[in-house]
């Protein structure tokens, strides 16, 4: 017999019997051991696990205390873990033990949540009721109502309608009606919140709560679930809040989906917009490197593709698909999730069906409509060890976006060469302002000095005013995937409008005659009103080995670079001021050089510095960073390559190619055409040429070196030795 510790108890008056249609359920009842695929198998395992030790412990549903990492917070989120797979295990073990906890799990809480009003740890967020924020109420809904669905119909009458009315019904008002300004919202809260309303409904038999969550509180079809799925996915299934929130959003846009699939087929949810909901199943995965999502925007840098979102979206994607690429994927997550998707995804994995994921270059639109600027993801090589370039040339994300126009990253070797700061966050660790964002997260994460982007005269994008950004994007001018050259240039002129600048900024890996992988190279031009101070950082990861320039070294003490807008978080750990013959700076990570070089346009200086300063709390990471800054004038353009060579085996004491293989890099401009000329050690000279001409038939001719090049369209690799003739 289940042990009962309840926290509360309070007697409840009866309510008037419910007729409900039962959803479809996930799996036949008590399958057998043996027919259970390997991966499936660990899974019940797992599962087994958890809720046997819950099991143990009883049943324990606390008074709402704590913010997120307290104990109430994370018990009650055990709970809705423990609710959501035992209602599996019934399914798939047939065992009555897991049906009659969760039904003692449930009961408890109908004596709770009529009692409950506000959440004491309430902060900046609207309000929960088992939670510190109601974002976390609508996770709670949307696992407990699939794990009540698989043993409702053991329930007598009495227990039946007592969760029903008790804790579904009310989760749902509270949700829809009572937090009506978040439920109405285009964001990932509503989301959740919708398709717990929803999956509730469905499960009740009540097609109020299913249409409030399909069209709106409303029921216009202004706001709810499926004008999210129009307004937060733009047509390549790019989540406008970026990558991390994309993982997380996407869990109950599946997981909602499925169920809406399952009961009104007839609406092909999965067909809805082209398919929207499984292209950003195919996105998501696309915007990973070696697992981890780019982290864009309020991102935390540990998620990876091994999360319980995911779990879910490939198993549901799966199944509506049969994409045997699916299958890699899951093979690499060795997780999937106890229903007949999961089931039927490690089936055809246990039966040899996976093909390798296409990971691949691509260009991602932004915007319901396509037209607020994109992500490039510029790939090479295949593997974990590839290298890929992203250029973000994104709108600004909403609430959780950074002002980080065109700025971009890379990833080499299994590792993040040129990196994105994220968040500054704690998640669910008390210690750090219980998980919350922290205040470092607005004076520094989210500050355009934080990201590899132009800032310019010390201030960051948009003055900092994201309602201002959220009105402005990017215009991606042209993108390309050809064999030895990859391209992304996008342009804006909104980001500094009391300045009138204009950035265009093309981002490229160029494959270099005698060098072993392509080197990417980056041009940006910007001009604006006045004398202004153009800063562009680069935040890198690695230890330098040398600079070409001398540098004037603070070693006694590091002063502070500034003192708003993210520079007073910046330590100053010397300055320079290079030349033509010796502007780079050298750095190794996992056994790899990287080789940074840079043309020294006038009146520049640089900054070698780190991320901490004016930290009391510790809530900064301590990284590296570069900056090239242009004091005076009304135009800057920045030219640089990144070349990766070399090998370093500390354990065979083996040093390769540890110098640069690049002997110049050069900048040249005439009649509105850029040129970028790399020149080797061993005398071979590559060039980018750009003509910024959108026609793709247009051909173009220009003098390099007393050279006659020519070449179609808007960019073009050259061969300046006659290596392409």
């Amino acid at each position: 017999m289940i042990r009962r510790a309840l926290i509360v108890s309070l007697a409840l008056a009866g309510c008037a019997p419910v007729h409900a249609r039962q959803a479809p359920a996930s799996l036949p009842p008590a399958l057998p051991a043996a027919d259970l695929p390997p991966l499936f198998a660990a899974e019940v395992e797992d599962a087994r696990s958890f809720v046997d030790a819950m099991m143990e412990r009883g049943v324990v549903v606390p008074v709402p205390r704590d913010p997120g990492g307290g104990y109430t917070h994370e018990q009650h989120k055990r709970n809705y873990k423990a609710i959501y797979l035992g209602g599996q295990l019934y399914r798939v073990t047939g065992q009555q033990a897991y049906a009659d906890y969760v039904r003692d799990l449930l009961l408890a809480y109908a004596e709770l949540y009529p009692t409950l009003g506000d959440h004491p740890a309430r902060a900046n967020q609207n309000p929960g009721r088992l939670f510190w924020q109601v974002l976390n109420d609508a996770v709670w809904l949307v696992h407990s109502v699939q794990g009540y669905g698989d043993i409702r119909d053991t329930l007598s009458e009495a227990d039946r309608q007592l969760i029903d009315d008790q804790v579904f019904r009310r989760a749902a008002q509270f949700l829809s009606v009572d937090s009506q300004a978040t439920f109405d919202r285009i964001h990932n809260h509503a989301t959740w919140a919708a398709a717990g309303v929803g999956m509730t409904g469905y499960l009740l038999g009540d097609d109020d709560l299913v249409e409030r969550a399909l069209m709106g509180s409303d029921k216009s079809g202004t706001t709810g679930f499926l004008r999210q799925t129009e307004l937060l996915f733009s047509p390549d299934g790019y989540y406008t809040e970026g990558p991390y929130y994309q993982r997380y959003a996407l869990m109950p846009f599946m997981v909602f989906a499925d169920v809406i699939a399952k009961h009104d087929p007839d609406r092909h949810i999965f067909q809805w917009r082209d398919g929207i909901l499984l292209k950003a199943l195919q996105t998501t995965i696309q915007l990973t490197y070696d697992g981890y999502f780019f982290p864009f925007n309020d991102a935390l840098r540990d998620k990876s593709l091994n999360t319980d979102e995911l779990y879910h979206g490939v198993a549901i994607a799966y199944a509506e698909t049969e994409d045997s690429g699916l299958l890699d994927i899951a093979r690499s997550q060795g997780r999937t999730i106890l229903t007949d998707d999961g089931l039927k995804l490690a089936r055809d994995l246990a039966a040899g069906k996976a093909r390798p994921f296409p990971f691949r270059s691509l260009l991602l639109s932004d915007g319901p409509e396509g037209d607020q600027g994109a992500v490039a993801i510029l790939r090479h090589g295949e593997g974990d060890g590839h290298m890929a370039l992203v250029a973000k040339n994104t709108s600004q994300g909403m609430g959780h976006g950074h002002f980080d126009k065109l700025s971009w990253q890379l990833y080499d070797n299994g590792h993040e060469i040129v990196r994105d700061y994220g968040a500054a966050r704690f998640l669910n660790i008390v210690a750090k302002e219980g998980g919350r964002y922290l205040p470092e997260n607005e004076s520094w994460a989210k500050q355009t000095i934080a990201h590899n982007a132009l800032v310019i005269n010390g201030e960051s994008h948009f003055g900092g005013d994201q309602k201002l950004a959220d009105l402005h994007a990017p215009q991606q001018l042209y993108y390309d995937a050809g064999a030895d050259l990859q391209i992304s240039t996008a342009t804006i002129d909104s980001a500094y409008p009391e300045h009138g600048v204009t950035m265009t900024r093309s981002l490229a890996l160029l494959d270099v005659a005698g060098l072993d992988a392509p080197v990417v190279i980056d041009l940006l031009n910007a001009s604006g009103n006045g004398s202004l101070t153009y800063d562009l950082p680069l935040h890198y990861t690695g230890q330098i080995m040398e600079t070409g320039f001398p540098v004037s070294r603070n070693l006694a003490e590091r002063p502070v670079l500034g003192e708003a807008n993210g520079y007073q978080h910046i330590w100053v750990d010397g300055t320079a001021t290079p030349t033509a013959d010796n502007a780079f700076m050298t750095w190794i990570l996992g056994g790899r050089f990287y080789t940074y070089r840079f043309v020294p346009q006038d009146s520049l200086s640089v900054i070698l510095g780190e991320s901490g300063a004016n930290d009391p709390h510790f809530n900064l990471r301590r990284e590296p960073m570069i900056i090239q800054r242009k004091s005076g004038g009304t135009a800057a353009s920045f030219v640089s390559v990144l070349e990766s060579h070399g090998l370093y085996d500390g354990a065979a004491e083996e040093t390769v190619g540890s110098r640069s293989q690049i002997a110049s890099l050069r900048h040249e401009t005439r009649d509105g055409y850029d040129f970028v000329i790399v020149e080797t050690t061993s005398g071979t000279r590559t060039a980018l040429a750009l003509s910024y001409d959108r026609d793709p038939t247009k051909t173009h001719n220009a003098k390099i070196d007393g050279t006659d090049v020519r070449w179609t369209g808007f960019a073009a690799r050259i061969a300046l030795d006659g290596e392409n003739d």
